[in-house]
């Protein structure tokens, strides 16, 4: 078996858990790859104690084909993960060594048992919708995906703009707002429902839009088929705006046009037993407990 760690920035409180992952994987002759980032994040005296292969993008996961990817950190880490795995298919495990973990949903305290789970062949992959932009400009790198969300927003301390949204080429609504939200059904309990949208399951077929301080009031969140496709005009004061994909961000112009569909391919997320959606809510959101008592 071959596994690749992918990490952004490791706290020294973390390292203990992450020392004994690798330990562990080793104990069970599992071939370790670190990503560079992870790599250039430890102290050189750790690095001279283990034994591993470096990771560097995309082309070393469809070279290496890993059988896993274990995502060490939030669910910031594991959002930037899937720029690496795209469409490799290469399931994705996501440690939680953050704070909320949505999709980091286990706990560091959890990794031994976590990876006998996964030796055991104890756990189940799901499928998660992934947004896909389409722009004339070349943005983001030339990876346009996101998994939780895309935003168009003002910049800095601007008035607010104006979003023409066209749902399959026809007219829906012009959004006056400090922005607006697409969120997949994964992304639905993040930016989208800090701003009021609804949290959906993540098997639902389905789409959030959901506008960020709206100036008319009449105006909510709304969830539409992902097979739609999403177009934008974006007016404003200023000449440019903010336009965002998960934690990456690029700048667009008035004249830019944007579109935004489902994916082509989707990505694959480990999930553990008992782990499952509802558990997490309630775990993360509180659900089901009496604060008052």
């Amino acid at each position: 078996m071959k596994i690749f760690i992918f990490s952004q920035k490791i706290k020294e409180e973390n390292l203990p858990h992450l020392i004994g992952l690798i330990g562990q994987l080793k104990e069970n002759k599992i071939a370790i790859f670190l990503s560079k980032s992870l790599y250039n994040d430890l102290p050189k005296d750790l690095i001279s104690k283990l034994n591993f292969e470096i990771w560097h993008s995309h082309d070393d996961v469809i070279q290496h084909r890993p059988d896993f990817l274990i995502s060490f950190g939030g669910d910031g880490t594991m959002l930037q993960a899937v720029t690496y795995i795209r469409d490799s298919g290469i399931p994705i495990l996501g440690i939680n060594a953050g704070r909320l973990g949505f999709l980091a949903s286990i706990d560091k305290k959890l990794i031994p048992d976590a990876i006998h789970q996964i030796l055991e062949g104890n756990y189940y992959l799901e499928k998660r919708t992934l947004l896909q932009l389409e722009s004339e400009s070349k943005l983001f790198g030339g990876i346009p995906i996101a998994l939780n969300d895309f935003t168009v927003s003002k910049r800095d301390n601007s008035s607010m703009i104006t979003i023409h949204t066209f749902i399959n080429g026809d007219f829906m609504n012009s959004y006056w707002a400090d922005g607006l939200i697409v969120s997949s059904p994964t992304g639905s309990t993040g930016y989208s429902l800090s701003c009021g949208g609804p949290i959906l399951f993540p098997n639902n077929a389905s789409f959030v839009i959901t506008p960020v301080a709206p100036h008319n009031l009449n105006v909510r969140p709304v969830v539409i088929p992902d097979d739609s496709i999403l177009s934008f005009e974006v007016e404003g004061r200023e000449d440019s705006f903010l336009c965002t994909m998960d934690s990456r961000k690029a700048i667009i112009q008035q004249k830019d046009q944007l579109a935004i569909r489902k994916c082509d391919y989707s990505i694959q997320l480990v999930q553990l037993q008992p782990v499952s959606f509802l558990k997490t809510i309630h775990t993360k959101l509180s659900w089901g407990l009496d604060q008052r008592n």
